[in-house]
C-alpha cells in the first residue's frame, strides 16, 4: 500500500481523483474515522463539494486522529465550522465526534476495530449494529464505508434494491473496483 492510498493523504487533482473513493486496507483508526466520516459530511450533498473541501476537512479534524477528534468539545466545533472553504452542518460535526468515540470503544472492547467489524455473521447485522451504534450513518452510508474499508458487501445490483433512491456515485464507485481488478 502506498501512502497515497489513505484517506486524508489523496491527491485531489484530476489525476488523483480516481483514488478517492477506491477500496484500501485501513491501518490505523484514523483510517476507519476517515472513511466514515467522509460518508457521513456526503450525505445529502454533492461528493464532488466533499471532494473539493477534503484537504481542508482533514486538517481541520487533526488527520481524523480517533483520540483527538474524541476529545473535541463547542470550541472545536465553533473552529471547524468557521475554517474557509468547509460547509458542513454541526450535526455532522458532532457526529464526527461522537464516531470517533464509539470506535476507540469498540476498538478496546474486541481488539481492534477491524475485529468488531468481522464479528458479525453477515452484511445484514454489521449494517444495522453501524447504523444503530454511529450518528449520521445509514443504508447508503454503511455501505459506502464498508465497501471503502475493503470489508463484505452485497453486490451493488443486490443492495441498490434494497435502498430508496439512486445512487449513481455508489455504482460509479463499485464499478471502477471492477475495472480496476
Amino acid at each position: 500500500m502506498t501512502k497515497k492510498s489513505r484517506p486524508c493523504d489523496i491527491d485531489h487533482t484530476e489525476g488523483g481523483l480516481a483514488q478517492v473513493h477506491s477500496r484500501f486496507q485501513p491501518r490505523t483508526l484514523a483510517d476507519y474515522l476517515a472513511v466514515m466520516s467522509r460518508a457521513v459530511l456526503q450525505a445529502g450533498v454533492s461528493w464532488a463539494q466533499i471532494d473539493r473541501q477534503w484537504a481542508q476537512v482533514c486538517a481541520a479534524f487533526d488527520g481524523f486522529d480517533a483520540r483527538v477528534v474524541a476529545r473535541y468539545g463547542p470550541r472545536d466545533i465553533k473552529r471547524i465550522g468557521e475554517t474557509a472553504g468547509i460547509r458542513n452542518s454541526e450535526r455532522k460535526l458532532r457526529a464526527t465526534i461522537h464516531n470517533a468515540q464509539t470506535m476507540i470503544d469498540l476498538a478496546e472492547r474486541y481488539g481492534s476495530f477491524a475485529q468488531y467489524l468481522r464479528s458479525f455473521s453477515c452484511y445484514d447485522e454489521l449494517c444495522a449494529d453501524i447504523k444503530a451504534r454511529f450518528a449520521y450513518v445509514g443504508d447508503i452510508s454503511a455501505y459506502y464505508f464498508l465497501f471503502r474499508v475493503g470489508e463484505k458487501v452485497p453486490p451493488f445490483a443486490r443492495w441498490s434494491q434494497t435502498v430508496r433512491g439512486e445512487h449513481p456515485r455508489i455504482a460509479e464507485m463499485v464499478k471502477s473496483k471492477k475495472s480496476a481488478t
